[in-house]
């Protein structure tokens, strides 16, 4: 037992340290994802060496106090996502309804031939705008019954895991389907026109994950994030980013991208909202977001039902608040200089495929 103890304490505590290597490979980048599995296992092990350790080995009291260092180190990095730390973006209860969107994002799982719960699941929320992942054809001609109630479309089908659909209630205009990086990964770019004839700007991403049989390193996924939040940053309306970005809201891109952008994430004070794996309760990471500029406020946010995907879906209220700039605390992160230098390199770094940033034709879906 000491020994499977004492092997079991290094190795949770390498995995810990491994993602500070900033390396693209994926097995760096893949221990970024299970950071609240890497601090209820640490937990687990300081109980067991409680029970089982022999106190009187110089080894014992080393190893908790290495793994006592570690809970607190993934807890430091967890904390803004825990209901202890305050909130980056304030909530409102009250609310005009020219000044609001709701926003329901869902990576559907491409070979799930379930849509009816999805179906149901949007006729019960009732959202302004419908952002669906991984949607190939028949997943398409599946929705066709929301284009009564959704008039504005953006509709890219595509059989690789990779299509998306947009569906809204309000108008949109300059839209367009990009290909930021990557020649068969697209991005929806389109103005949403609020009630109150207010623009807002809108960007949907669903980028590859760092997996081997999906992208062998994060290089694609991370410049495609860090391109957005650029434009984001350099955007003259309001900004809304949201999809399966396939990184997790503690990752060092996400913590980038909120440095490159000045976007606030409505889960810091809130809680992790983990939208993946819908099917495996332990192995679940907050993939899907959803993140707005300063001049929002939160109404609603709640992760949905289950639809037979590997994900859950999100639904998101916000309210427009020109004054929530003043009100709120203001995206308060910066990147330091080595940190601004990591960022241009990781946009203006190669990728195997760069993709053309031109519109594809006829993005408006019929």
């Amino acid at each position: 037992m000491s020994i499977a103890l004492t092997i079991g304490s290094y190795v949770i505590v390498l995995f810990s340290l491994i993602p500070l290597i900033r390396s693209d490979h994926w097995t760096f980048r893949v221990f970024e994802y299970p950071r609240s599995q890497k601090f209820v296992l640490t937990l687990l092990l300081i109980v067991l060496w409680a029970f089982w350790g022999e106190t009187s080995q110089p080894l014992t009291w080393i190893t908790l106090g290495v793994l006592g260092l570690n809970l607190i180190y993934l807890f430091y990095q967890l904390f803004p996502y825990t209901f202890l730390a305050r909130k980056q973006l304030l909530s409102q209860r009250e609310t005009n309804p020219d000044r609001s969107l709701s926003l329901l994002i869902s990576n559907v799982y491409q070979y799930n031939r379930v849509s009816e719960k999805l179906l149901r699941l949007i006729d019960r929320m009732e959202p302004d705008i419908v952002l669906l992942a991984e949607t190939d054809q028949w997943w398409a001609e599946q929705m066709r019954p929301l284009h009564e109630s959704y008039p504005h479309r953006v509709l890219k089908p595509i059989d690789n895991t990779y299509g998306m659909l947009l569906y809204s209630r309000l108008k949109l205009t300059d839209a367009s389907v990009k290909f930021l990086v990557e020649e068969d990964i697209p991005s929806i770019h389109a103005k949403v026109w609020l009630r109150s004839d207010e623009p807002i700007q809108l960007y949907c991403l669903h980028p590859t994950p760092p997996v081997p049989q999906e992208n062998p390193r994060s290089t694609e996924r991370d410049k495609e994030i860090l391109m957005v939040g650029r434009e984001a940053k350099q955007s003259d309306i309001p900004v809304i980013v949201a999809g399966d970005m396939n990184d997790v809201a503690w990752s060092y891109t996400t913590d980038l991208f909120l440095k490159t952008s000045g976007l606030l994430d409505p889960r810091r004070g809130r809680g992790f909202y983990s939208t993946f794996h819908a099917k495996i309760p332990f192995l679940r990471f907050p993939l899907d977001h959803v993140f707005c500029s300063s001049d929002f406020k939160l109404l609603q946010l709640q992760r949905l039902p289950s639809i037979e995907s590997d994900h859950f879906p999100m639904f998101i209220k916000l309210a427009y608040n020109p004054k929530a700039e003043q009100e709120q605390e203001q995206n308060e992160l910066e990147a330091s200089s080595e940190e601004k230098e990591l960022i241009t390199e990781k946009i203006n770094a190669d990728t195997e495929s760069d993709g053309e940033s031109q519109p594809s034709k006829n993005p408006l879906g019929t």
